[in-house]
């Protein structure tokens, strides 16, 4: 017969409540309702932020960031894919920089007095451009505006600069998140070399392209559309796109990102 002795059972007891874990996790968690077309419908997550990061599990967590990008200076001179993946050559990244961010704030923000030599004397005596400038090039079709792009870009080397290049490259049958973000990757990375005293430059062939990207997503997730079935928010899209190009103070080490589009 078995015996039950009362100080055994006690002495379990009391270490089960000295272990006991009162610890409570407040998680903010969703369901993943439908996912198609690269859209996914989830019910849930009441808290989540735009450009947040969550994670697909069994059920679906935020995770508390924003959604970052690897940053390095390995870039420079490479061939980059539309999800920063550099081919043809394996690195290891330990930064990360934020994908969106605001314009620069006025007080970090200089005055553009730094040329920027295109190469072209008509430009350079009578339309003079300054590094951290945002300059539209608009003309009719054939006229030379991918020849003077390319000729600005070329002009750089020698300038006191290292002169590299990142070539960024995006497959026409991608999907359409991956048309919208790939401006997003390049000013993000842009950004990242500003911060670090660099002069960068920029070039936008076609911003319509991913207007139509962001007209598909806007589709896509239900939401009302304007003219051309566009969403009332497209203009808001390139110019805060536009506007996170500046001249930095002394105080940040004075790197400037300039941005051309063609029109």
């Amino acid at each position: 017969m078995v015996t039950i002795r009362n100080d055994e059972i006690s002495n379990i007891i009391r270490e089960r409540i000295e272990q006991y874990n009162r610890e409570v996790k407040i998680v903010n968690t969703g369901t993943v309702l439908q996912v198609g077309d690269g859209i996914a419908r989830i019910h849930g997550l009441d808290e989540v932020m735009a450009g947040e990061l969550v994670e697909f599990e069994e059920v679906l967590e935020k995770q508390r960031a924003n959604y970052s990008i690897p940053v390095s200076e390995a870039y420079l001179g490479r061939v980059v894919n539309a999800r920063l993946n550099l081919l043809m050559v394996e690195v290891k990244f330990r930064l990360q920089f934020q994908l969106i961010e605001s314009a620069t704030r006025y007080y970090f923000a200089s005055f553009v007095y730094e040329p920027l030599q295109i190469g072209l004397i008509a430009i350079d005596s009578m339309i003079p451009i300054g590094r951290g400038q945002r300059e539209l090039i608009i003309g009719d079709a054939c006229t030379g505006k991918i020849a003077v792009a390319t000729h600005t870009i070329l002009n750089q080397q020698g300038q006191n600069e290292r002169g590299d290049r990142i070539h960024y490259c995006d497959s026409q049958t991608a999907d359409s998140l991956l048309h919208y973000n790939t401006l997003l990757l390049i000013q993000s990375s842009a950004e990242y070399f500003m911060y670090r005293e660099r002069h960068t430059l920029i070039i936008y062939d076609d911003l319509s392209k991913q207007a139509q990207a962001y007209r598909q997503m806007s589709l896509l997730l239900r939401r009302s559309p304007g003219r051309e079935a566009y969403p009332g928010d497209v203009f808001y899209l390139h110019s805060r796109l536009l506007e996170r190009a500046a001249k930095l103070s002394s105080s940040l080490g004075e790197g400037s990102m300039t941005a051309f589009t063609n029109s």
